[in-house]
């Protein structure tokens, strides 16, 4: 483009002295304009096609209008497209993350040290003499997630921010579901796609086509060199079981983001993202905040127009100070889920007021969900590594919306002195077909889903809602084999819209849910995608056979009724 200025390497200072590299874009003007900044380990100079081609191919195939306006070739993962945001009077700004791509450092992913180099480099950015002075900050996953982590601490030069599919509880969100280790994704995540754009893998990395020098340099280190410059990153969440400091200081403290932001959730995004997108919009203390929630891939729906819309319009609005009534903007756009489409509809808050918070009964003896409590007692046994329990409810005698976030209340005993609880809600029409959607990763994917491992069954009175238990996860407590126990399990926010005759199912395993293998799934780096995506559940070292291996017992009715709590929303009169 002709009217792009692209500067590239630029040095960035920290304050223990050492420099962070930085690429540039911005209009070829002497006007002052406001930035968009991302700074993250994914590496500024490994193009989209390059980096990521499948993903690539797959999204211009199916969306080829994502390059009206631009030629794709300034594209890097997850980050905007300069081309699309400098003909509208912004900057761009990519930074590689200490240890990251042309970045030399320490890798410590989500440290303070990251975060507060963030801060740094926001502030960078609002001082340059191109700047207005106004940065906003925008991208997917983890160029959202350290979005939540830096605005707590408030840096002057931000402006306003747009976190799109991001967590958030370093714990909660993406190490431990229900404390429940999600090893599969944290591995494979952080072999294929952060190790490989590693600071020093120089000539032995990827190549920057823009400066035609390594991605990862430009020196080229040995592996004794690479290893001693980052910190054991999967083997220090295994070390820290519990919500300790490394945890929490991984995650940002929601009474002290106070910036603007429009909080991107996707519904299909089970076992990384979207709870971190709800829990920031109900415990930010913002004051001019707004939900958005939508379905489809994990890269997908940021780059389409109706995205790069609403990008522009809120960032117009707040970054240039543009009077598009943007602040008139509903503060809730969810795009409902309907069996056979998606519609877009607006609300005023989350979870929704008019919700009738609804329980649909266990019943063990006919593995049933019933709309009233179960006089009779009775239970149910299975195999904790088995296929689990199935309660299916009775025909919908009315269309039904299910939106919001879900809880359950299980009584439970264990053979063991412990218990993984895997749950999953699932929807099937009249005919016995399964209703399921294209998650964020997996293509199958079911319509909730929930964790919660007995022995960190202990609640958080001062934060737990009913219809959101939140457990403190800082002590272990043990079960005595047989006695039963009463345990409140989070599943994570849905939105289905089920037609009349229709059937809702919830699953209780003690693994993860996963469909029969065909031999044809999706994979995501090698990991087949049957049901749960790669947010599995597996490791021996934290998943035992002898504890976690044993029969589980699920207790309904009388004074142990078991209950799902349902978030049904009235029909529009």
């Amino acid at each position: 483009m002709s009217d792009m200025m692209i500067e590239r390497d630029l040095e960035i200072p920290m304050d223990d002295g050492l420099v962070l590299r930085a690429d540039v874009y911005r209009p070829r003007t002497q006007g002052k304009v406001p930035v968009i900044l991302t700074m993250g380990p994914y590496g500024k100079g490994l193009r989209y096609q390059d980096g990521y081609a499948p993903q690539w191919t797959w999204l211009i195939e199916r969306h080829p209008e994502i390059l009206d306006g631009s030629t794709g070739s300034y594209l890097t993962w997850e980050t905007v497209d300069p081309e699309k945001w400098i003909p509208n009077g912004y900057a761009v700004v990519r930074v590689d993350s200490r240890g990251a791509g042309r970045s030399p450092g320490l890798l410590d992913l989500f440290s303070p040290r990251e975060t507060k180099d963030m801060y740094l480099c926001i502030e960078w950015a609002g001082k340059q003499e191109w700047s207005s002075g106004k940065v906003g900050l925008c991208g997917i996953s983890y160029y959202a997630i350290n979005q939540w982590n830096v605005a707590a601490l408030k840096p002057p030069h931000l402006a306003a921010m747009i976190p799109w599919e991001g967590a958030a509880d370093f714990y909660r969100d993406f190490c431990y579901h229900g404390g429940i280790l999600c090893n599969v994704f944290l591995e494979v995540w952080y072999a294929s796609q952060v190790l490989t754009i590693q600071h020093g893998l120089g000539d032995n990395g990827p190549k920057d086509p823009w400066l035609n020098e390594p991605a990862a340099g430009p020196e080229t280190f040995d592996r004794a060199e690479l290893l001693a410059n980052r910190v054991d990153w999967v083997s220090n969440i295994k070390q820290h079981k519990l919500n300790d400091k490394f945890h929490k200081s991984r995650s940002p403290d929601f009474s002290k983001v106070t910036v603007p932001f429009l909080s991107a959730a996707n519904w299909g995004g089970f076992g990384l993202h979207p709870r971190g997108n709800f829990e920031a919009f109900t415990n930010a203390r913002s004051k001019q905040k707004w939900l958005e929630v939508h379905g489809g891939r994990h890269e997908e729906n940021f780059y389409l127009p109706y995205a790069f819309e609403l990008q522009t319009r809120f960032f117009d609005f707040f970054l240039k100070g543009e009077k598009n009534d943007w602040d008139k903007e509903p503060r809730v756009m969810l795009t409902v889920r309907h069996v056979d489409n998606f519609e877009l509809r607006h609300e005023k808050e989350w979870p929704l007021a008019r919700t009738r918070w609804t329980k649909a009964y266990l019943d063990a003896k006919s593995k049933s969900l019933s709309w009233k409590p179960q006089t009779r007692s009775s239970s149910a046994r299975f195999e904790a590594l088995g296929d689990g329990l199935t309660f299916t409810s009775d025909p919908l005698e009315q269309e039904t919306e299910i939106t919001g976030p879900l809880a359950a209340r299980l009584f439970v005993s264990s053979s063991t002195s412990d218990a993984d609880l895997f749950l999953t809600l699932l929807a099937f029409d009249p005919n016995g077909k399964e209703v399921e959607f294209r998650g964020t990763l997996d293509p199958h994917t079911p319509l909730a889903q929930g964790w919660l491992r007995a022995s960190h069954r202990n609640l958080d009175l001062h934060r737990s809602k009913y219809y959101r238990p939140y457990h403190s996860h800082n002590k272990i407590q043990p079960l005595k084999p047989q006695s039963v126990y009463k345990l409140d399990v989070e599943i994570w926010p849905t939105c289905i819209v089920l037609p009349r005759g229709y059937k809702i199912a919830l699953v209780i395993q003690g693994k993860d849910f996963q469909r029969t293998p065909n031999g044809t799934e999706e994979q995501f780096r090698g990991v087949p995608m049957r049901g749960s995506g790669p947010f599995l559940h597996n490791s021996p070292d934290d998943r035992p056979h002898d504890v976690f291996g044993g029969k589980t017992t699920i207790y309904t009715g009388g004074d142990r009724n078991s209950f799902l709590l349902l978030p049904v929303i009235p029909a529009s009169k």
